[in-house]
């Protein structure tokens, strides 16, 4: 049985972002296991669990909290990934920053279309 959210182009970007923020901190030293390297994973795990939880949910109030959440974890994981680079951690973050610049455009999308649906009820 699929889910709803497997079939949504952005859930499915959101869940190549995080294995992408996974294998970047792959890279990051030792010492930052429980420190960026954390911080990173936990924001991009959050976005396609927060879109998730949203299209779960009956009411679009419910629906938009949610996509919310996942907007404010991909700008907290753009943030790390700039961390990273200016920490030289990794040589660059191009692929990352991309991939979360598709995946920002998809969520705007869905949350625009989210309220137009609710405003045309």
């Amino acid at each position: 049985m699929t889910r709803r959210h497997h079939d949504l182009v952005l859930w499915q970007q959101a869940i190549a972002l995080v294995k992408l923020a996974y294998r970047l901190t792959a890279k990051f030293p030792a010492t930052e296991a429980f420190g960026l390297t954390g911080q990173m994973c936990r924001a991009a795990v959050s976005v396609p669990a927060n879109i998730a939880e949203g299209v779960a949910r009956a009411g679009p109030k419910e629906r938009l909290h949610f996509l919310s959440i996942a907007r404010g974890s991909l700008n907290e994981l753009d943030t790390y990934a700039v961390l990273a680079k200016e920490l030289e951690y990794v040589a660059d973050v191009v692929d990352v920053s991309e991939l979360i610049d598709r995946v920002f455009a998809l969520l705007g999308g869905f949350i625009a279309a989210e309220r137009k649906r609710s405003a045309g009820k």
